[in-house]
C-alpha cells in the first residue's frame, strides 16, 4: 500500500505502526513532518515541508492559532503536490489533525482518503483551564480556547474517518464529531515492555541502582504544572522525612509542552526549588534530565513506587509503558486516569491538588511493598488486554485503514 504520515513532530503518534508497516515490508511510505533532525528510517522516505504563512500579532492572539495552522496547511499541501507530480499518490494519508497540517489535503489529492487522529478539544471546563486554583483562567480564555478549536471543527469536515486514542479524549469532542470517530489506543509493545526485577542502573557517582534501594520516580515529558510537578515537589519533604533512606529518580526537561511557561527566573522548577528547597534532602534526589528510552524502561522497572501526575487532559503513554512493566503507580484521581487504573486493583489514585495525600500514598507503598505487590501484575494484565499494540490496537487500526481503501490494496495483519 501506498502511504502517506503526515505529523510534525514524526513519528509521533505512529512510532509503533509506522515501526509494524516497515517490518512487515512491501509498502511505499512517506512521512511528510517539519522535524528535520529525526533520522532517516530504512524503508521510509521523510519529506520536511515549511511552513508558508507567518502568523500576525494581534490584541488577544485569536487570531494567531488559526494563521498558523493554515500556514502548516498550505506548507504540507505544496510538499503533497510535489510528491503528487513525481508520481506518488498515495491510497490513504493517516495524518495528525491538531496543527492544520491536513487543512488542504483535499485541494491537492481529492480522491484519496484520509484518516485523522484527534487528540484533543479544547475544553473551557473538564479539561486543564481553570483546574488548579493557583492558575486560573484569564478573562480571553474561553475566546482563546473556541479559537484553537476552529483547526479540529474544519478538520472533521476535511477527513474521511478520524480517530482518538481514549474515550476521555473522544468526549473532549462535540458529539456531532462522535459518528465518524472510532476509539483506541496507538497501542503499547507489551510484548517488549515487561518487568526485569533484576536489572540494574548506573548512576553517576551513586554508582549501582537496584529494585532492592528503596527508589521511587516521577516522570514527564518536562516538569510543568500540567503535569503535576509543583504537587510532587510539595510532596517530597513529607516523603523523605519519613522514609530516610528512600531516592527519588526525576525524568524529564525544564521546558513547558502544556500550558504557559512559569514566568518565574529560572522556569517552574526553580520556582519550586525556591518554594520548598530548604527543605529536602538533595543528596536523595535525582533530577535525570530528559533520558533515552532504554534508561527510561530501567528506571520504571527498579522503581518501587512511580508517581504519575496529570491534570484531567491527554493520557500518557508512560503511564500504559509503566503499567506494561508492572510498576506500581500513584496517579492523579482524574477522569483520563480513571480510564485506565482501577484504584486499589491496577494502581493507586489521589487527589491531584493534595501534596499531603500524594506524600501519604506514597510513603504507606515504600514502607509495605508487599502490600501492594498484587497491583504491579494485574497493571499489566489489564494493559496487555486492552492497550497491547500487536493483538488489541493494531488490528483495529489496519481494519480501519482497509474499510477506506479497494480490496486489492488492503492490510494483511
Amino acid at each position: 500500500m501506498k502511504i502517506l504520515l503526515v505529523h510534525q513532530n514524526m513519528p509521533g503518534q505512529y512510532r509503533e505502526l509506522l515501526t509494524w508497516l516497515i517490518d512487515q515490508g512491501g509498502h511505499d511510505l512517506v512521512f511528510l513532518t517539519q522535524r528535520r533532525n529525526f533520522p532517516d528510517m530504512p524503508g521510509v522516505r521523510k519529506v520536511v515541508y515549511t511552513s508558508h504563512h507567518v502568523p500576525s500579532k494581534d490584541a488577544y492572539g485569536l487570531s494567531k492559532t488559526w494563521e498558523e495552522a493554515a500556514g502548516y496547511g498550505y506548507g504540507a499541501a505544496q510538499a503533497a503536490a510535489r510528491l503528487r507530480d513525481e508520481g506518488f499518490v498515495p491510497d490513504i494519508i493517516l495524518g495528525h489533525t491538531g496543527w492544520g497540517e491536513l487543512l488542504f489535503m483535499k485541494q491537492v489529492l481529492p480522491d484519496v482518503p484520509i484518516l485523522g487522529f484527534f487528540e484533543y478539544y479544547y475544553l473551557n471546563e473538564g479539561g486543564p483551564v481553570g483546574y488548579d486554583p493557583e492558575d486560573p483562567a484569564g478573562e480571553a480564555t474561553p475566546f482563546l480556547l473556541q479559537a484553537r478549536n476552529a483547526v479540529p471543527n474544519t478538520n472533521i469536515q476535511v477527513v474521511d474517518r478520524g480517530l482518538s486514542p481514549t474515550r476521555w479524549q473522544r468526549d473532549t469532542f462535540p458529539k456531532s464529531f462522535h459518528d465518524k470517530l472510532y476509539v483506541c489506543h496507538d497501542g503499547i509493545r507489551t510484548d517488549q515492555l515487561k518487568p526485569a526485577p533484576d536489572v540494574t542502573l548506573e548512576l553517576g557517582r551513586v554508582g549501582k541502582i537496584s529494585r532492592e534501594d528503596e527508589v521511587f520516580t516521577y516522570l514527564a515529558r518536562n516538569m510543568e504544572r500540567t503535569r503535576g510537578f509543583h504537587t510532587f515537589m510539595r510532596a517530597l519533604p513529607e516523603i523523605q522525612k519519613a522514609r530516610p533512606n528512600a531516592r527519588v529518580l526525576v525524568v524529564g526537561g525544564s521546558g513547558a509542552s502544556y500550558g504557559k511557561a512559569s514566568q518565574a527566573e529560572g522556569g517552574f522548577r526553580a520556582e519550586l526549588e525556591r518554594e520548598v528547597g530548604h527543605l529536602i534532602d538533595w543528596s536523595r534526589v535525582h533530577f535525570l534530565g530528559q533520558v533515552s528510552y532504554e534508561s527510561y524502561q530501567k528506571i520504571i522497572q527498579i522503581s518501587r513506587c512511580h508517581i504519575y501526575l496529570t491534570m484531567p487532559f491527554v493520557l500518557s503513554w508512560s503511564l500504559l509503558e509503566s503499567m506494561s512493566m508492572e510498576a506500581t503507580i500513584v496517579a492523579s484521581d482524574v477522569l483520563p486516569v480513571r480510564e485506565a487504573i482501577t484504584h486499589g486493583e491496577t494502581g493507586l489514585l489521589v487527589d491531584f491538588l493534595d501534596p499531603l495525600a500524594l506524600a501519604r500514598q506514597v510513603t504507606e507503598v515504600l514502607a509495605e511493598p508487599g502490600k501492594f505487590a498484587h497491583l504491579g501484575p494485574a497493571a499489566r494484565k489489564h494493559v496487555v488486554a486492552e492497550y497491547d499494540f500487536l493483538t488489541r490496537c493494531l488490528p483495529r487500526h489496519i481494519a480501519q485503514i482497509n474499510a477506506l481503501v479497494p480490496a486489492d490494496r488492503h492490510i494483511e495483519v
